[in-house]
């Protein structure tokens, strides 16, 4: 299911892991989606835009800018 950590490789600048918690990071699947994991924002859905929504069966996750902009060159175009 995990094919990839697209994300900083462990022990980098941009994690700021305490064992096994409280490490954001961004997984590539097997099926070419994505995976993410954050703080749980799902709470402050009822402030999203009109054009926006976050479904019962979803989670709204935070993750530190530092990783996305990291992630971001391991990101396939297409």
């Amino acid at each position: 299911m995990f094919v990839r950590r697209i994300a900083a490789p462990e022990r980098s600048p941009v994690h700021t892991c305490q064992g096994t918690y409280g490490c954001p990071d961004i997984w590539e699947l097997d099926n070419g989606d994505f995976a993410v994991i954050g703080a749980d924002i799902t709470a402050h859905a009822d402030k999203l835009p009109p054009t926006a929504g976050c479904a019962p069966t979803e989670r709204m996750v935070r993750i530190p800018r530092a990783l996305l902009i990291h992630a971001k060159t391991h990101i396939p175009d297409a």
